[in-house]
This record gives C-alpha cells, structure tokens and sequence, in this order.
C-alpha cells in the first residue's frame, strides 16, 4: 500500500512540474505579448501625430495583440488551476503518508 501511494506521489509530483513548467511558458508568453502591445500602442500614438501607417493597421495589430493576450491570460489560468489542485493532491498524500507513519508508530507501541 505505501509503495501505491509512492507511486501515486510521484506521478502527481510529475504532473506538478509539468504544470509549473507549463505555468512559467505561458507566462513568459504573456510578458511577450505585453511588450507587443506596448510597442503597438507606442505605434498607435505614432500614428496620431502623422508619423507612420494608417491608424487601421495599428487598430487591427492591437485588437490582435489583445486576443492574444487574452488567450496566454485564459490559458494561463488553466494551468495555474491544474498547478493548485496537483500540490493539494501531494498535500493530502502528504497527510496521508504521515497518517501511515502514525498507525505503524501506534502499532509497534502496542507489540
């Protein structure tokens, strides 16, 4: 039974790094996407003065800018989600393993 439950922690443990690991991405995606938009907006304001293309162009590379920062923050959250419930799953196996480890300790107590 403990070896089930080591195993059990491992895969999850697994699962959490890859999580973090899928965390850290996306929010290197997204600090990528924000200088994007910050560069669109700078462009955006250089437009208005006369300076560069057309304002369309800068609208349309904004909006897409804001989809895509949108879409890394959704994703984003997901794997934060996962990441959450993967170390309550390691906490409860944790707690587990500690019950374990009490009932052995109670048991050779009463030999």
């Amino acid at each position: 039974m403990v070896q089930h439950v080591e195993q059990n922690l491992q895969l999850m443990t697994k699962r959490a790094v890859k999580a973090e690991n899928c965390a850290t991405k996306l929010k290197q995606e997204n600090a990528l996407l924000q200088v994007q938009l910050k560069n669109y907006k700078a462009e955006n304001e250089a437009l208005r003065s006369g300076q560069s293309a057309s304002l369309a162009a800068v609208k349309q590379n904004a909006d897409l800018a804001l989809q895509n920062l949108l879409r890394v923050i959704t994703n984003s959250q997901s794997s934060l989600k996962q990441l959450v419930s993967g170390a309550e799953s390691l906490q409860l196996v944790a707690d587990l393993l500690k019950s374990i480890d009490r009932i052995s300790v109670m048991s050779d107590d009463r030999q």
